[in-house]
This record gives structure tokens, C-alpha cells and sequence, in this order.
């Protein structure tokens, strides 16, 4: 399925340099929580990273919202998916990657939030370890920690047994090799982190919890329930 992209504001500093990382943030509808998850990347102790804030089909005032920060920030750009009709979380963040520029692509839900040192702890891991193509984990749950198994519907299992997207960071050149993330899938995450696993790529996990993962509102339980088909 193709992906028109409108880049409503982009800056001459995105297309001269390459950041280390591509924060990607999908959000559809979250115009009410989206600031809390923008000012956590703007206080990173790390700087050097862009974002690429991907509306999908949002009908709310998310582009008001963001315009504040676009306008302010050199480094933070937005995009639009084709059309009216929200595509899912996968669809979006794959919009992200085809626009990221950075070495390192990483993702934040639109509901979450980093910790100030979540991108300088990453970056340590991955310059002192430069085998490793993707980096998952270290998530700090807010909330209720019990999500729908992806292998049966009717069973819960905690968090801490699951991969969750909004951890993984991944060299961008892999996905080239293996592909984007599956649309339209639930877990969809999951399913990305097993086509990895596949394919032989050099995957690390960090136990460092600075990825804050809320699950204390309606739209957390929601996406989950979903299969995170909202970023």
C-alpha cells in the first residue's frame, strides 16, 4: 500500500545534517497528552537527534499543538499520512522511517515519555558496543502493567514478558535489509522483533527503565486492546 507524505515544515538544519537519532512520534487524536511526550524529548540531556512528529489523520487540534514546537525547534519536523483515514500505528511510524535522516531510528508514543537521560543512556550502550544493529527494552510502566497476549486474546501477561516498540532503537540501514514494520498486524512490534531475530541481526536488551510507558488512562488501555494501533 503506498504512502503519500505531505512535509508541512521542514528545516535547511534536517536537510544538511544527520542526527544520531530519528525520534519518530505517531499520534492520532492525542493533541491533549502530546505535549508531555514532546517536552520529555526537548529536556534529553542527549542532543543530537532530530524528530518527526507523523499526524495520522488526526481531527483534533494536534496541528496547532505542534506547530508551537515545529516553529520553535529546528530539529523537530512534521508529517501527515495520505488521506483522511487513520492507517494504525505501524503504517505511521513506517511514514517516519522513510523520512528519518538519523543513524539511530527510536520511537516515543504519543502518550509516553523519556526519562531526560533516556537517548545519553542508549547512546552509551550503542558506541560501546558497536555490533549490536537494535536495542530493545528498559521500560518503566505507569499504570496497569497486564496487556492481551498476541498468541491467545483471552490471556494477560505482564508488561515486563513483552517487547515493547516505543524501546527499540534501530540502526537505520536494517531496514532496508528486512523491511518495515508489519501493517495492520496486531503486535505489530512483536512481529518486527521476531523478523529480526530472523534475519540474524545483532539484537541487545537494556534493563535501564527510562522509557515511561503510561498505561493509567483510557487511550493506553485502549492501544493495547488494539494491538497499539495508536502511537
Amino acid at each position: 500500500m503506498p504512502f503519500a507524505v505531505q512535509v508541512v515544515q521542514m528545516s535547511i538544519f534536517s536537510v544538511l545534517v544527520m542526527p544520531f537519532f530519528s525520534v519518530i512520534i505517531c499520534t492520532y487524536n492525542r493533541a491533549h497528552v502530546l505535549p508531555r511526550a514532546l517536552d520529555s524529548l526537548l529536556v534529553q540531556t542527549e542532543e543530537d537527534w532530530e524528530a518527526i512528529i507523523v499526524d495520522d489523520a488526526s481531527a483534533d487540534n494536534t496541528y496547532a499543538v505542534v506547530q508551537n514546537y515545529v516553529q520553535d525547534h529546528a530539529n523537530v519536523r512534521y508529517v501527515k499520512t495520505q488521506g483522511q483515514k487513520n492507517l494504525g500505528v505501524a503504517a505511521a511510524r513506517n511514514v517516519g522511517i522513510r523520512n528519518a535522516k538519523g543513524v539511530w531510528v527510536t520511537f516515543l508514543d504519543s502518550d509516553d515519555a523519556y526519562e531526560p537521560d533516556h537517548l545519553a543512556s542508549r547512546k552509551l550502550l550503542l558506541m560501546n558496543n558497536k555490533n549490536v544493529q537494535m536495542l530493545i527494552g528498559g521500560c518503566r510502566v505507569v499504570g496497569d502493567p497486564w496487556v492481551i497476549d498476541m498468541h491467545d486474546r483471552e490471556r494477560y501477561v505482564h508488561v515486563d514478558e513483552c517487547v515493547i516498540g516505543g524501546t527499540f532503537f534501530v540502526r537505520r540501514e536494517v531496514f532496508d535489509v528486512i523491511g518495515m514494520f508489519p501493517e495492520g498486524a496486531y503486535a505489530d512490534d512483536t512481529l518486527f522483533y521476531e523478523k529480526a531475530a530472523a534475519f540474524g541481526i545483532v539484537i541487545a536488551r537494556t534493563d535501564v527503565k527510562s522509557y515511561v510507558y503510561y498505561r493509567d488512562g483510557m487511550d493506553s488501555e485502549t492501544k493495547m486492546k488494539r494491538g497499539r494501533s495508536e502511537g
